[in-house]
């Protein structure tokens, strides 16, 4: 069976500025990316039917039959247990919101168009990222389902620190080489999960359910509230609640950051701080690519989006609700806008355009510090995000 992840356009629309740089199945909700989720509840490896420019990055592998799956959607056992069920033309359907089909080789294309599968519905419960928010809003539970896929089975390495403080045990799991100093873990409301090589120093204090990816780590005096993700090689400091981290990123000094998801290859400097509620307590508006407008939310918890390659300089406030694009620099005084284009340079006192040989510059740095190539791949694809969101770039 050879199980390829499909990117919806519109959905891709809606995941924007997060999907610019990558597949919609490549976000991180819970402990795991979903295209992760997905090879672990079937155990098969899997490709990605998406953007031609990100195709180099993320080849699509065809057989001459394949199961696509929906790469919005994070799946269950009960899931799959319905997909393999599905016969050659059929599509399983939640609603209009098309789950998974069995076809050919010659049946597909990119955008994948599936008007004519024979509908089968799937009554289960359904967890649709199809909204940047909804990734922070699913954190905790989906950090639950990862948690029972990721330590079936398995045992965890003992916390041997006699300082640190740790409540419900049997609900913490930790990979080897984690090293935990004098802090305090609270898995009472929800797990815990601790990747290879994690860092916890000492004061730190955390409230599940979490999860900390291998190599990322949290420093001194940090309160990393619950319902929050650390991707793979980030540090976090300060206080954090109900955020994603997808990698490579650090927001390691105090300041706040809430109901947030930041990509990767981000910084977030000192003192920087994040609004996630209105004053009034009014319901949240924020930027819509689809639309080019802003729109509701429905929340009145929402923090900000951060794409990839963005930077935040130190004492940077950002309004509830701000969008941030690919590879900007936000720095100074004041409330910056609450969108700010890929590519842009500047705060609340106005912006410039982030041009591409600085970026690339900078890039190469960042990327070199965790021994890793700014390679041909990432450029074209950067230089590609640069094009596609220029029309957003009206500065004054």
């Amino acid at each position: 069976m050879n199980l390829i992840l499909f990117d919806d356009p519109v959905v891709r629309m809606r995941l924007l500025p997060l999907t610019y740089t990558r597949p919609v199945s490549e976000m991180r909700v819970g402990i795991l990316k979903i295209r992760e989720k997905w090879e672990g509840v079937s155990t098969l490896s899997t490709s990605i039917l998406t953007e031609p420019y990100l195709t180099t990055k993320f080849p699509l592998i065809r057989e001459e039959k394949n199961i696509l799956v929906n790469g919005a959607v994070c799946p269950d056992p009960p899931m799959w247990e319905s997909i393999k069920t599905l016969g050659q033309g059929e599509g399983l359907f939640w609603y209009e919101v098309l789950v998974a089909a069995n076809i050919g080789d010659d049946e597909f294309s990119y955008p994948f168009s599936y008007e004519n599968l024979k509908k089968k519905e799937y009554k289960g419960e359904v967890t649709y990222i199809d909204r940047t928010w909804h990734i922070f809003l699913e954190n905790g539970d989906e950090i639950r389902k990862d948690y029972e896929l990721i330590t079936k089975g398995r045992k965890t390495q003992a916390i041997d620190d006699p300082h640190s403080i740790i409540y419900n045990p049997e609900n913490i799991f930790l990979e080897e080489g984690v090293k935990i100093r004098a802090a305090i873990l609270n898995a009472e409301n929800g797990p815990i999960y601790i990747g290879k090589n994690v860092e916890i120093q000492e004061g730190a204090i955390i409230q599940g359910p979490a999860a900390f990816a291998e190599n990322s780590g949290v420093t001194m005096g940090a309160k990393i509230r619950d319902n929050t993700t650390v991707g793979p090689f980030s540090k976090v400091g300060g206080e954090v609640k109900n955020s994603v981290i997808f990698g490579f990123s650090n927001k390691q000094h105090e300041g706040f950051l809430g109901n947030s998801v930041v990509g990767e290859w981000c910084n977030i400097g000192a003192d920087a701080n994040i609004s996630n509620l209105k004053n009034n307590y009014a319901s949240v508006r924020v930027w819509d690519y689809e639309t080019e407008k802003f729109i509701d939310s429905g929340l009145q918890f929402n923090g900000t989006i951060l794409g990839d390659h963005s930077k935040m300089g130190i004492n940077t406030m950002m309004n509830t609700g701000t969008i941030v694009g690919v590879g900007s620099n936000i720095y100074g005084s004041g409330f910056p806008r609450n969108f700010i284009p890929s590519f842009s340079w500047g705060g609340a006192h106005g912006f410039t355009e982030f041009r591409l040989n600085k970026f690339y510059e900078i890039a190469e740095k960042v990327m070199s510090r965790r021994d890793l190539e700014f390679s041909e791949v990432e450029r074209d694809i950067i230089t590609h995000v640069s094009k596609i969101s220029a029309k957003f770039r009206r500065f004054n």
